[in-house]
C-alpha cells in the first residue's frame, strides 16, 4: 500500500432478534452507537458506504440505504454508494474506501450494515434458496442452503479423509471463544463437546444443530481513514497493510472445485500487497456459516497445510490458549450470523484485536492479523491483513 490507510473505528450492536426493528431502524441503531461508542461528530464522516437492508431475506430490499444515511447524518458525502457483494460486502467497501483514500477523494469512510435474518420455518428458506441457487440447474431439484454447504464438507472428507469429529472440532473451538465475549449470543451457555455437537439434531449429512451459525439479527459499523485522520481519531488504529479479492462462479454447480473456491487467489493478493506470509500472521477471522468453512479456508489461506485443517482444528491451536487462535469473537457459529451484516463481525474482530480493546478475548500477541470473508456460495472473495505498524 503506498498511502497508509486504517481502521480507526468499530462499533457492532449485540446480535439477538429485534422484532420491533425493521433493516433500517437496525442502521439507526448501529449509527446511534457507532457515534456513542467513538465521540464522532457527523462531520468527521466524508463517505458513505451501505448494504441493501432486506437482502438475506431473499426479497425486494433497500438499494438507496446510503442516501437515507447521509441525510440521517446531515452531511453531504464526497463519496458514497449501496454495494452488495453478499458475506464478502463489508471487505470489499474496506478495500473500495481504501482506494478512494489513497486516491485523494476522501479521507474518511463510514462503512456500514444492518439486517434482519429470515425464519426458515416462514418461507426463508425457501427465499434463500432463490436467491443463491440457478433457477434451471439448482433451485428445481431442492436446493437448500445446509446441504449445499453439506457437499463442501462430503467433498473435504472425501479428498483428504477429514471426519465429522474435526469438524465438530470448529464449533468447539468458536463456543469457547464466545464464552469469553460479553456480546456474544451464546455467553453465558454451556460449553460444547465433539460427543454434543455431534449428537445435536441432524440437518444435512454430516452437519448437525451446531455444525450451523446462528441466525439472528443485528449491525456494524468501521470507519477507514486516511493516516492523518486515523491518528487523530485512536491512538492505535487497525492499519490495513494488504488486500485481495477474487470472483470464482456465480452458481455453486459452476464451481470447478469444492475445495479451491477462490479464497486462496485473495489471499495470495493480500499477502502480496502486504509483503508478508501466512507464517507472520498472529490470529485469523474467518466467516464461518458452518463449520466447514475456516477448516477449508485454513487451508487456502496458507495457514495451515493442504488437507489438514481438520487436524489443525483437533489440536486445539484455534482456541483460547493455542497457538493460532481462529474466530476470536465466537464466529457466526456462537457469536451469531446477523443476516444482512454478517460479513462485518469478522473485521470488527480482527480490527478490535489489533487496536488490544478485545476485554478478555484479547490476545497476548496480535501484531498481524487476516481477516477472510466471501459472498454467495463461497462465489466471491476478500481478504484483508491488518496490522499495528502501518
Amino acid at each position: 500500500m503506498s498511502k497508509s490507510v486504517a481502521i480507526a473505528a468499530v462499533s457492532e450492536i449485540k446480535p439477538a432478534r429485534y422484532p420491533d426493528l425493521d433493516g433500517y431502524d437496525l442502521y439507526l441503531e448501529v449509527v446511534r452507537q457507532f457515534l456513542a461508542d467513538w465521540s464522532l461528530k457527523p462531520s468527521d464522516i466524508q463517505g458513505v458506504l451501505a448494504c441493501p437492508s432486506g437482502m438475506a431475506g431473499g426479497g425486494a430490499a433497500d438499494i438507496f440505504v446510503h442516501e437515507q444515511l447521509y441525510e440521517e447524518l446531515g452531511i453531504h458525502p464526497l463519496y458514497a454508494d449501496t454495494m452488495n457483494a453478499g458475506g464478502s460486502t463489508y471487505g470489499l467497501m474496506v478495500q473500495r474506501a481504501a482506494l478512494a483514500i489513497r486516491q485523494g477523494l476522501t479521507d474518511s469512510v463510514l462503512c456500514i450494515g444492518a439486517g434482519k435474518f429470515p425464519k426458515v420455518a416462514t418461507g426463508g428458506a425457501e427465499a434463500m434458496a432463490r436467491m443463491v441457487s440457478h433457477e434451471i440447474y439448482e433451485f428445481p431439484y431442492g436446493t437448500f442452503i445446509p446441504a449445499i454447504y453439506a457437499q463442501v464438507a462430503s467433498r473435504h472428507m472425501h479428498e483428504y479423509g477429514s471426519t465429522p469429529e474435526q469438524l465438530a472440532e470448529v464449533a468447539v473451538s468458536s463456543r469457547e471463544w464466545a464464552l469469553k465475549n460479553p456480546d456474544a449470543a451464546s455467553y453465558g451457555g454451556e460449553p460444547l463437546t465433539v460427543n454434543k455437537v455431534r449428537e445435536s439434531r441432524p440437518i444435512a449429512t454430516p452437519f448437525h444443530l451446531y455444525d450451523c451459525s446462528i441466525p439472528l439479527e443485528g449491525g456494524a459499523a468501521l470507519l477507514v481513514t486516511s493516516e492523518k485522520v486515523a491518528k487523530r481519531l485512536n491512538p492505535q488504529p487497525a492499519w490495513l497493510l494488504g488486500m485481495g479479492e477474487y470472483h470464482n462462479h456465480r452458481n455453486i454447480h459452476q464451481a470447478g472445485s469444492l475445495t479451491d473456491v477462490g479464497c486462496a487467489k485473495a489471499g495470495e493478493l493480500a499477502y502480496k500487497s502486504a509483503g508478508l506470509t501466512p507464517s507472520d500472521m498472529d490470529f485469523a477471522q474467518i466467516y464461518d456459516a458452518f463449520s466447514v468453512n475456516p477448516l477449508v479456508f485454513m487451508e487456502e489461506l496458507g495457514l495451515c497445510p493442504r488437507g489438514k485443517g481438520g487436524e489443525f482444528f483437533e489440536s486445539g491451536a484455534s482456541r483460547p490458549g493455542g497457538d493460532f487462535p481462529v474466530n476470536t469473537y465466537g464466529g457466526l457459529l456462537s457469536f451469531g450470523h446477523t443476516g444482512d451484516a454478517s460479513g462485518m463481525s469478522m473485521i470488527v474482530e480482527g480490527a478490535r484485536q489489533i487496536m488490544g480493546i478485545s476485554g478478555e478475548r484479547q490476545l497476548t500477541k496480535a501484531n498481524v492479523g487476516v481477516v477472510h470473508s466471501y459472498g454467495g456460495m463461497m462465489s466471491e472473495h476478500s481478504t484483508l491483513i491488518l496490522g499495528r505498524q502501518s
